[in-house]
């Protein structure tokens, strides 16, 4: 093959799973404006956040989304939502409005809103739910009266349209003209459709939100007393300035000054991770195969509300049953393996809690996989998974040469020590690269190309 379309080959697969999750290849936040109502000098919109990740929800602090006016439009007032700065409105002496900046920032009201400030499906503190997990929280309105606009009271789209859910990650796309949203009014038998709409699709990037992992994975098995511990490093490794506080080892160390100042303080590990994935194959029957699957927290400033976990594997082809989970197995389109989503129980076990002074915060469940006999084998790891994600971010796995193997595998079989190193090679390099793509300031640019990516998978026929 052609060395050149090798290195095409190479790079685009190190940048395709950074800004396209095969996983949940539709996944995004759509954004619309829909204008019900216009008035003198202006319009009254109702704005929709739509969360269409399977797995990928909106964690807390919430959500906050913003944008530059087109012209000199000024926002009278809102419900369901605020402006975070009013700005300069020096020139409306008759009026108060809501907000003057030209570039507003937007964010959601909490459930203690007072009444009158609120709109249907909004205040949830900016939380948005998995389009899978819970579709009926996985959406926000609020309604902007804008004014300001003079002869032009049709007005324009809003420029440069930003999303923070909560952080960075999310490139967003212009907001467009479609067609007018329709809804059903009278028990469905009325249709009534608004003014004009614009919309934007908002596409995650792991790339731009973490510039480290999140969480790995470990592994054990019932037939081998080796435990694959997650890889040295996985998330950052300990400062060699013993002064900075990435990490707590001692009990008194909790109520220190850096303690109180960070926002984010892991436990001392060597994989330095915030969350670890436990994969444990617990027995095998005649007809059935158990799992243990363990979460744990090893942050000592964060619950993980509304948590999941998703794991892709072929065993999940056949009906497995968790005990202390919520479980759906999702689409999977273009993969052999199936893939599985885990969440927490109401009121039980869907807050993975913070790490404490003598342990760390954990949420477990057993499943029981019922066996396919022409693909089960507890041979070359297969019982293992093969990809695992905490709240959408991809877990680091450990590499296959240390997988806890049958103890009467043939050495020779198991452990590819040629592919092996390879591996080792094409890791250190994407590390490299990962690194002089951040030193370079090359952010903005890739963040371009996976929204150009996201547009040409979803509109192959427009090339």
């Amino acid at each position: 093959m052609n060395p050149m379309i090798l290195v095409f080959l190479f790079f685009f697969s190190f940048f395709f799973p950074n800004c396209y999750d095969p996983l949940d290849p539709y996944g995004n936040i759509t954004v619309t404006f829909d204008i019900h109502q216009w008035t003198n000098d202006g319009y009254v919109a109702r704005v929709t956040i739509q969360n269409y990740h399977q797995y990928r929800h909106v964690d807390q602090p919430g959500w906050k989304i913003g944008w530059t006016w087109a012209d000199n439009e000024i926002i009278l007032s809102m419900s369901g939502a605020f402006a975070t700065e009013q700005g300069n409105c020096s020139d409306f002496k008759f009026q108060s409005p809501h907000s003057c900046k030209k570039d507003p920032v937007i964010v959601d009201l909490g459930p203690d809103a007072s009444p009158q400030n609120m709109t249907d499906a909004c205040c949830r503190g900016g939380l948005l739910s998995s389009y899978t997990i819970n579709p009926a929280n996985s959406f926000s309105f609020f309604e902007v009266a804008v004014g300001n606009l003079g002869m032009n009271a049709s007005g324009h789209a809003p420029q440069d349209l930003t999303l923070w859910a909560p952080g960075p990650g999310y490139t967003c796309g212009l907001l467009e003209d479609v067609d007018p949203t329709v809804s059903l009014e009278i028990g469905g038998r009325r249709q009534v459709q608004v003014f004009r709409t614009w919309k934007s699709t908002c596409t995650y990037s792991t790339f731009l939100a973490n510039k480290t992992p999140v969480c790995c994975v470990s592994l054990s098995t019932f037939y081998n007393p080796k435990i694959t511990p997650c890889p040295d490093c996985s998330c950052g490794c300990r400062d060699a300035d013993k002064s900075k506080a990435l990490c707590i080892s001692q009990i008194n160390q909790l109520q220190g000054p850096d303690f109180i100042k960070s926002q984010d303080i892991v436990h001392c590990s060597d994989h330095m991770c915030p969350v670890r994935v436990h994969w444990h194959v617990q027995s095998n029957y005649v007809g059935h195969w158990r799992v243990k699957v363990t979460v744990s927290n090893y942050n000592y400033k964060r619950n993980y509300s509304n948590w999941n976990v998703v794991v892709q594997h072929p065993g999940f082809s056949q009906k497995a049953t968790p005990y202390s989970f919520n479980s759906s197995v999702l689409p999977s389109a273009g993969f052999s393996e199936k893939v599985a989503l885990f969440w927490g129980i109401s009121y039980y076990n869907e807050e993975l809690l913070q790490a404490g002074e003598n342990q760390v915060g954990s949420v477990t469940t057993q499943i029981l996989l019922e066996k396919d006999s022409e693909s089960f084998t507890l041979s070359n790891g297969w019982a293992l998974p093969r990809r695992v994600y905490f709240n959408g971010e991809n877990c680091e796995m450990p590499l296959p040469d240390t997988f806890p193997m049958l103890p009467n595998a043939a050495s020779s079989s198991l452990k590819p020590v040629n592919n092996c190193f390879f591996i080792l090679q094409i890791l250190f390099f994407l590390t490299f690269t990962s690194q002089l793509i951040n030193l370079l300031g090359f952010d903005k640019q890739l963040s371009k190309f996976c929204l150009s990516l996201h547009f040409l998978i979803h509109n192959p026929l427009s090339f």
